[in-house]
């Protein structure tokens, strides 16, 4: 992960500290600017033009520049723990968060978990997990783990809980996505848990330190775990609460999402019946359901085979990106381009011929895969 200087860090912080502004705006801010330092030189004039700046956000912008004091602070706090962080621009930001419009513009991380892992997914439920439940997920992420799936979930109590159990004692990567910041851990009984986590995945947040995991926070969070992952499981969720949430902000991003049906009447299968009866989530009864429907059941890496030459003829743009997915697997169309070097058009073109040639096909968020 590339250093980031202090001064830069500082001006990074300091942009998702201004009141009234969120991730959309300081994207546009940036874009308009040129980097977040930039964004608090600006005259009030410049940033009064930008598209959907209005009066009252810069002037929100003038009036509290002394955010900086604040993120000069936290840059103390993050070298004291060598936290890592990543901003929307850099290249290390989490491929699939980046395709989510609203994600946050910069994130903080402990452990060793790879976010840009071939296969993430989201698990989330209610807090008051019941035994069946807790059976399920676990059996969930008992069938997952010969995919080397990365598990992600809210660390609350719960399923979220038994999800980050159970990824550990199958030896898979988890990562809990915090409402909060990094001086503490809530529910503080989850603090081991946390901490066996930082070896086998990590911790991922978007609050800075001192930050309480207030109510309002949790729906944030909510994006964040929803945005990592290519879908999102439900497992027992009443007809209210975060897992909804999670699963409503998963759909909006067009991934795929799952939920666990359960008996007519529980309380805490409401909301999972509800998903499935609304067709806002497949039913999913088993790990080998969630790997048919995310085309998980077929090996990888797959490769042409070598008869399929005789047949079709690639020509040399067709067969660099042909290259790249045989190497890398899915990648997104952003990383087709940047690894192949091709003019932008030339890899559109290359794409559909494959498309149009039955040899990838395009999945959710602009990903392809080789078939």
């Amino acid at each position: 992960m590339p250093f980031t200087d202090d001064k830069t860090l500082q001006y990074q912080i300091a942009i998702t500290l201004l009141p009234g502004v969120g991730d959309i705006n300081a994207r546009k801010l940036i874009a308009f600017t040129g980097s977040p330092e930039a964004v608090f030189a600006e005259k009030r004039a410049n940033l009064m033009r930008i598209p959907g700046m209005g009066q009252g956000t810069v002037n929100l912008i003038m009036a509290n520049r002394q955010v900086l004091d604040r993120a000069a602070r936290e840059v103390e706090f993050i070298r004291k723990y060598n936290i890592n962080t990543t901003f929307f621009t850099e290249a290390d930001y989490p491929e699939r968060l980046k395709q989510c419009v609203d994600s946050p513009v910069l994130i903080f991380t402990l452990g060793n978990a790879d976010l840009g892992s071939t296969r993430i997914v989201s698990v989330v439920g209610t807090r008051r997990a019941t035994e069946y439940g807790k059976e399920i997920c676990r059996k969930l992420i008992n069938g997952l783990a010969l995919q080397n799936v990365l598990i992600v979930s809210g660390l609350a109590y719960g399923i979220d809980t038994c999800a980050h159990k159970a990824a550990l004692d199958e030896g898979l990567q988890t990562v809990g996505v915090l409402a909060h910041g990094f001086d503490r851990v809530y529910p503080p009984l989850n603090k081991s848990l946390a901490q066996r986590m930082l070896s086998q995945g990590g911790l991922v947040t978007e609050f800075i330190s001192e930050t309480n995991p207030d109510r309002e926070n949790f729906p944030k969070r909510n994006r964040v775990i929803a945005g990592l992952a290519d879908a999102t499981i439900v497992i027992e969720a009443g007809v209210k609460g975060g897992a909804l949430i999670t699963a409503d902000i998963a759909n909006s991003y067009n991934r795929d999402v799952f939920a666990v049906p359960g008996r007519i009447g529980d309380p805490v299968s409401e909301g999972c019946n509800n998903l499935i009866k609304t067709n806002r989530a497949a039913l999913v009864q088993s790990a080998a359901d969630i790997c048919y429907i995310m085309g998980w059941d077929k090996q990888k890496p797959r490769q042409i085979p070598a008869q399929r030459s005789l047949f079709i003829n690639l020509d040399p743009d067709q067969e660099t990106v042909v290259a790249i997915l045989n190497e890398h697997g899915d990648c997104s169309f952003d990383k087709i381009c940047l690894s192949s070097g091709l003019q932008t058009s030339k890899v559109v073109s290359a794409l559909l011929g494959l498309e149009f040639e039955g040899l990838i096909k395009c999945l959710p968020g602009k990903i392809y895969r080789l078939i």
